[in-house]
């Protein structure tokens, strides 16, 4: 290293470019009077004392009289420590500036990309404990024994949990009993085949990250409505509709509760071809306002663009993938409801309850 960068060096260090410049001219003199120094350096004779005392404070060099002011360097003892310690400190702070890049602060950002699944899990976890309506979530299960306290409580606390279980790779961990699955949800169901980790909640959040062999580890955490939907067909179609059910709290009697416009369709299709008379209470907010809403009165219609299925049989779920609502008439008029995502229809449901079927 030449003198140049080192003065430079110094520089960053903190020293003025006249006070690296004299340290550096001083180490090649051992000693010398303040004349000689300036000289030998490029600083200005009637700054060079001001530079030494300068130095001579930071603990560099000493200064002594000898006719005139001499001044030579220190031990590089505490110099050198000093200069270790910063360079420990920059070292630091690139870590930390690393890590905070890994994880930005999720209250600023609707998109945060992490680097470790347990980021996704923390959050998922605090997500879950705040929900208000519903969660929809797959995971493995050790992962549901980590949120099954989470889960518990959002599931005191009223709102509808779906939960898909599924194998790690290469492990047969046990799938968790129905006890702990009825403290934990309102449906649970099994897939066999490994999948990603992914928790929707009340229809904003959508927590998600590959399976255990992925190439690389990371986790996305959305708050963004529209990306939630598309993960809601994700988890109805590949996590859910087809799969072994494990557990189920629903009752095939009134009231009977649906988070799910369309799978309420699916059910209450066959009575009202009977002609049966079905009472229902929606709960939602209305498309054009976003006010909150709860009604009741009797469903009259229902309408969707696929194909009704023949034969008494269930209508598939991808014929109800398009627009699909139902007609509510009550004593104030006659409304039309839409599931997630509605845009044409008067009101949005996020609860539907059969309260009565006639």
């Amino acid at each position: 290293m030449d003198g140049d960068e080192l003065v430079e060096i110094l520089e960053d260090a903190g020293l003025s470019p006249y006070q690296a410049d004299a340290f550096v001219t001083l180490l090649g003199l051992g000693s010398a009077s303040a004349t000689d120094i300036a000289q030998a350096s490029d600083v200005p004779d009637p700054r060079i004392y001001d530079v030494l005392r300068g130095l001579e404070e930071k603990g560099y060099i000493e200064t002594y009289e000898q006719d005139s002011l001499h001044a030579r360097a220190h031990d590089p003892a505490d110099v050198l420590a000093d200069l270790r310690s910063r360079a420990n400190r920059f070292e630091t702070a690139a870590d930390e500036i690393e890590d905070r890049w890994s994880r930005p602060d999720i209250e600023e950002h609707k998109v945060s990309i992490v680097k470790r699944l347990d980021t996704v899990l923390t959050r998922a976890d605090e997500l879950i404990r705040s929900a208000t309506n519903q969660v929809q979530i797959g995971l493995t299960p050790p992962q549901f024994d980590d949120l099954s306290p989470a889960l518990e409580e959002a599931h005191e606390n009223g709102v509808d949990i779906k939960i898909c279980l599924f194998p790690i790779l290469s492990d047969e961990s046990p799938v968790p009993s129905t006890d702990a699955l009825s403290r934990a949800c309102s449906e649970a169901r099994y897939r066999d085949v490994p999948s990603p980790f992914v928790a929707l909640v009340d229809r904003s959040w959508t927590c998600f990250s590959p399976h255990g062999g992925s190439t690389n580890e990371y986790g996305v955490i959305v708050n963004d409505r529209t990306h939630a939907y598309v993960f809601n067909w994700y988890f109805l179609t590949c996590l859910w509709d087809v799969h072994e059910v494990l557990y189920s709290a629903r009752s095939d009697e009134p009231p009977m509760t649906y988070v799910d416009l369309r799978h309420c369709l699916r059910d209450i299709e066959p009575l009202l071809e009977d002609g049966r008379t079905i009472e229902a209470t929606v709960e939602g907010f209305e498309t054009e306002t976003g006010r909150e809403v709860s009604c009741r009165g009797t469903v009259t219609d229902i309408t969707y663009a696929g194909v009704s299925a023949s034969d008494g049989k269930t209508t598939p779920l991808n014929q109800l993938a398009g627009k699909a609502s139902l007609t509510l008439t009550t004593e104030d008029g006659t409304y039309s409801v839409g599931g997630w995502g509605a845009m044409l229809e008067d009101y949005e449901a996020t609860r539907i309850t059969i309260e009565a079927v006639d």
